[in-house]
């Protein structure tokens, strides 16, 4: 559906790959706030380092293939593929170098706190003589170096691999006067930061590539080593689906062969690279210019993060925190179906404990009186209790439906395992959509209470995964309401027997209604608005991106609706814009805990927060994607004190909050601004620690 009843244009739209990388620079300030403990600033610096990486693997390497397939579409804000690559790698490089001063910073904060990572230069006679017997010891047996020559090629190199490369001479007489390249991998398997020594208290570590290079004569014994460097690879990891497939299965194990093997997108190589070694892997790896970039420091920032484990006391974390477990179950000894048929519970993690919908399923799994157990499944962890609760339940003689998601981006392998280890165990286990990704996360348990079927439901905002949840910002809403319980065995009807949705009372499903619902709530705010009528709307979410939802968001800002969104990642909606968007106000939080959560509030003729608004809890974003090619939910809130919770605790909480917040400008930058009033300054992550839920009340105590 296109409006035309509002006038937009191309510059009324922030780019979503820039976007991006400009959330990913908010992400990586957090690396230089003194503030933060240093423990944390190596995690943001590293996690900074793993998004962008994610970003070259698929976004960046989706561009350039479009670009290089002669792809005229233009993106929302009316750029090229050629355009959107130009821009792009422009500010990748950008953040590189950002990423690189910072770290250059934190190393020397580091040592404040006796932790120095040495330069092959800083390395005393001393300390080379205590390192050669652990090279010859512990890291020469593994290595494997290739020569490259007409009977041996370039090796394959995998995604993210750590690699050296060598110029030496030739392995006979008659080529000694011909240079020999050689290629030396680095097993991931060996640890990143190698100790050195102890003295006084500071430990000092190398990394393992430099270990090497310096014992390079004893790996090359009779050599003569004219040329070293080191580089890192970034391959192009997407997966194209085969509507023909047959078998998805299958298909995705040949698929995940083949991405491994992906079309090199971008090379990060030691800066002063002799042009002899650049010309040479650049021709191997058949990439231009443009995309390699020489890197001055230690290549792959992600593993920056190993370094915290060395001394954690010395560089100091978070207060700890337990998270609570909800106390209305506890009142029921620990019976989450008689809690849940008192009232319906909102669990908030991190802040309250994930524990709450792993013991839900494996009460399900070993209750006598549970016949059916249906569940989708987008990510879970190794070693997932939820997996095994659902093998433990069809091996007891229940009814176990679970829908895996083949198609979530770099589970795709461990979704296969868990899938087949469900089959082994009589689980009937459904692959969903070749076309469609299922990203809803529902659980339906039917049991017999009383010679009647009941159902119980839990809806999630995010994934079954026991560790995400301990750092991702989601809400888990159980209910015994039966209307809700018969709207999600629709969804599960689609998806396992394509079954087109009816009437539905409380859920809205993407791909049929999800979108129509959340236009409805905005046209309403609007003609309110038009009335001259209180019209509010609060949203949050990961990512805004669908045109149609911006489009008509502008026209609610002109029609007089106060708006204001709390998007953590990309924003295409530009804020601030003169008769278009003057009334929206566009923040983002980033802090200690990832913030994943999507929550659609509409005043309905009410100031914000108010009991008479419509509230709605969602796995989807405001994505094309989400709204017309993925399986979502979004579930109306009616139980009183769960929307109370979700309104005036959580959304108010996060509107309220300064300490986390960046403002989203109309040039598309972000500012942050740290209220100094501490009368007036509020940090919403340290509020949910410190506050017990209104549903299921509890409370945090401080380690």
């Amino acid at each position: 559906m296109m409006l035309n009843n509002i006038k937009t244009d191309k510059l009324q739209y922030f780019n979503r790959e820039l976007s991006w990388l400009k959330f990913n620079d908010r992400v990586l300030s957090l690396a230089s706030d003194r503030d933060l403990p240093l423990h944390e600033r190596m995690n943001f610096l590293s996690i900074s380092a793993t998004n962008l990486d994610e970003f070259l693997n698929v976004r960046f390497s989706g561009l350039v293939g479009q670009y290089k397939s002669g792809v005229s579409e233009l993106s929302i804000d009316g750029k090229s593929p050629h355009e959107q690559v130009q821009a792009t790698n422009t500010q990748i490089s950008t953040l590189i170098d950002t990423q690189y001063s910072i770290w250059g910073d934190l190393s020397t904060e580091l040592k404040n706190v006796n932790i120095n990572i040495l330069k092959l230069n800083q390395i005393s006679q001393e300390q080379k003589t205590s390192l050669k017997q652990y090279f010859l010891d512990s890291i020469l047996p593994v290595l494997s170096p290739i020569a490259i020559d007409p009977a041996h090629p370039f090796p394959f190199i995998p995604n993210l691999g750590l690699t050296m490369a060598f110029v030496m001479n030739g392995v006979s007489k008659k080529s000694k006067d011909e240079n020999l390249y050689v290629i030396l991998p680095i097993p991931s398997t060996i640890e990143r930061f190698i100790f050195v020594n102890e003295v006084e208290k500071q430990k000092t570590f190398i990394t393992v590539e430099d270990l090497v290079e310096l014992f390079a004569s004893d790996l090359f014994p009779n050599k003569k080593i004219f040329d070293i460097t080191k580089f890192r690879i970034l391959r192009d990891t997407e997966i194209e689906i085969q509507e023909e497939s047959e078998d998805l299965v299958v298909f995705y194990e040949e698929a995940l062969q083949r991405r491994r093997r992906g079309e090199v997108v971008y090379v990060e190589i030691e800066n002063q690279t002799s042009s002899l070694l650049m010309e040479f892997i650049k021709n191997e790896m058949n990439v231009e210019d443009y995309f390699v970039k020489e890197i001055d420091g230690i290549l792959g920032l992600e593993s920056v993060r190993e370094l915290t484990k060395i001394n954690p006391s010395s560089l100091y974390s978070y207060k700890k925190f337990s998270p609570r477990f909800p106390e209305r179950i506890r009142e029921h000894n620990g019976n989450c179906f008689a809690a849940i048929k008192q009232k319906d519970i909102i669990v908030h993690h991190p802040y309250e404990s994930f524990d709450v919908v792993v013991q839900f399923l494996q009460q399900a799994s070993q209750d006598p009186d549970v016949l059916t157990i249906k569940q989708t499944l987008y990510r879970t962890s190794d070693n997932s209790p939820i997996v095994r609760a659902l093998i433990d339940a069809a091996q007891s003689g229940k009814t176990v439906t679970a829908v895996i998601e083949l198609k979530a981006r770099f589970d795709e392998e461990t979704n296969i395992k868990f899938a087949r280890d469900m089959e082994r165990a009589g689980v009937h286990v459904i692959f969903g959509f070749l076309e469609l990704k299922t990203h809803a996360k529902a659980t339906l348990i039917v049991r017999k209470e009383n010679s009647k079927l009941v159902t119980y439901t839990h809806l999630g905002t995010g994934n079954y995964h026991p560790i995400n949840a301990k750092i991702y910002t989601d809400l888990s809403f159980f209910t015994a309401d039966q209307n809700i319980a018969k709207d999600i065995n629709q969804l599960f009807n689609y998806v396992t027997g394509y079954v087109e949705p009816g009437k539905m009372s409380n859920i809205s499903i993407s791909p049929f209604n999800l979108h129509t619902t959340l236009i409805n709530e905005i046209n309403n705010e609007i003609k309110i608005a038009e009335s001259g009528g209180e019209a509010n709307i609060w949203l949050k979410m990961n990512s805004l991106i669908d045109q149609n939802i911006i489009d008509l968001l502008y026209k609610a800002s002109s029609a007089g609706v106060k708006i204001c969104l709390v998007v953590r990642g990309i924003c295409c909606l530009v804020p601030g814009l003169k008769g278009l968007s003057e009334n929206i106000e566009v923040k983002s939080i980033i802090g200690r805990f990832l913030e994943h959560s999507r929550i659609y509030c509409f005043g309905n003729g009410n100031p914000l927060p108010s009991d008479s608004a419509n509230v709605f809890i969602s796995s989807a974003d405001l994505m094309p994607r989400n709204l017309y090619r993925r399986v979502e939910f979004l579930a109306r809130i009616n139980n009183k004190t769960v929307h109370r919770q979700i309104l005036d605790q959580i959304m108010l909480a996060n509107i309220k909050d300064t300490e986390n917040s960046w403002t989203l400008l109309s040039n598309g930058n972000s500012i942050r601004k740290k209220d100094t009033n501490n009368s007036t300054r509020f940090d919403a992550h340290d509020y949910f620690i410190n506050n017990p839920s209104l549903s299921g009340r509890g409370k945090s105590i401080h380690k």
